[in-house]
C-alpha cells in the first residue's frame, strides 16, 4: 500500500518492509560481532509495544547464546512524547553484573531511554547497550549513546512495523510518514 488512513491521519509510505529487513540483517550482524566472543549471556530488554516486530526480526538474526525479557514502558500521548515515561510492567531478571542490550523501536528526544537506563544502572549491570530501529536525530536531546542503529530518520510522525497512531498501525509491515 503506498498510503494508509488511520482514524483522523493519512501516511504514506516511507520505509518499505524489504529495507527493514537489510537495515535488522545489518544491525544484527554488529551486534554478532561484538559479542562473539562475550563471557556472559547477554540479556536483550525489549520495550513493548512498539518494539516487538523489530526484537522479533532482531532476535532470530542473533547468533550467540542470550536470555529476552520485556519491559513496557510508555511517553507517548497521540503522535505526541509527553516527556514523562510511566514504568508500567517491570523487569524480573537480576542484571547485576550482566550485559543489557535494550530493544527499542524508536528513540526520538532521548527521553525514554535516559529515564530507562538511569534506572537500570541502580541494579549493576556490567553494562548497557542499546538497539534501535530507528532514530530521530533531529529530535534527539540526550547524551546516551545510543550503539546499534537500524536507519537514521527525519523528525516526522511515522507507524507501521511495531508503532502506531492511537493505537492503529502497528500490525502494518512497512513504515508510513504522516503526510
Amino acid at each position: 500500500m503506498k498510503q494508509v488512513t488511520l482514524k483522523d491521519r493519512t501516511f504514506q509510505l516511507s520505509y518499505p518492509e524489504a529495507d527493514i529487513q537489510k537495515d535488522i540483517d545489518v544491525t544484527a550482524s554488529k551486534i554478532n560481532w561484538d559479542y562473539r566472543n562475550a563471557s556472559d549471556i547477554p540479556l536483550f530488554l525489549c520495550i513493548l509495544n512498539g518494539s516487538f516486530m523489530f526484537a522479533a526480526d532482531l532476535l532470530k538474526r542473533i547468533t550467540f547464546p542470550c536470555e529476552v525479557s520485556f519491559i513496557k514502558l510508555a511517553s507517548y500521548q497521540g503522535d505526541t512524547s509527553t516527556g514523562v515515561v510511566n514504568h508500567l510492567i517491570g523487569l524480573n531478571e537480576s542484571i547485576s553484573g550482566r550485559t543489557v542490550i535494550i530493544v527499542e523501536d524508536i528513540v526520538d528526544t532521548g527521553v525514554t531511554i535516559a529515564q530507562l537506563i538511569d534506572e537500570l544502572q541502580k541494579m549493576n549491570p556490567k553494562e548497557v547497550k542499546v538497539a534501535t530501529m530507528l532514530h530521530k536525530p533531529d529530535a534527539y536531546k540526550g547524551s546516551i549513546k545510543i550503539d546499534y542503529i537500524g536507519r537514521s530518520i527525519p523528525n516526522d510522525f511515522i507507524v507501521g512495523y511495531g508503532l502506531d497512531y492511537q493505537g492503529l498501525g502497528r500490525n502494518l509491515p512497512d513504515i508510513y510518514t504522516v503526510i
